[in-house]
């Protein structure tokens, strides 16, 4: 139901924008995540939004550099990247669950029963 797409190939100090679409109409009552897997490491959270797109959360190793835009009112949404490092290269998953709040997300990949196929994203340094 899921598809993350826009990875690609940059220098260090570039910009990225990854989508996330749902084949629903739209995210309504569905609160988003992306994770990240690098080479030899477990996957971890990157950062995620409440459905109503007022409450965020980010990894202290990104905060400031990436956001994640687009509400449950649309069938996509973003994660702006900014400033990107070499740090940064992974395999980048969006997922997705229910919740009817509006105001909660999530930062535990258990907690989430929608993902998307991943995207790659390699920054060179």
């Amino acid at each position: 139901q899921l598809q993350a797409s826009g990875g690609g190939l940059v220098q260090a100090g570039d910009s990225l924008r990854l989508s996330c679409t749902t084949s629903r109409r739209a995210f309504s009552n569905h609160a988003v995540g992306w994770f990240r897997q690098a080479p030899g490491k477990e996957r971890e959270i990157v950062g995620a939004r409440s459905w109503s797109g007022r409450d965020t959360y980010f990894a202290d190793s990104v905060e400031g550099r990436f956001t994640i835009s687009g509400d449950g009112t649309k069938n996509t949404v973003y994660l702006q990247m900014r400033s990107l490092e070499p740090e940064d290269t992974a395999v980048y998953f969006c997922a997705a669950r229910w919740d009817r709040s509006g105001r909660r997300y999530y930062r535990d990949q258990a907690d989430y029963n929608y993902w998307g196929q991943g995207t790659q994203v390699t920054v060179s340094s």
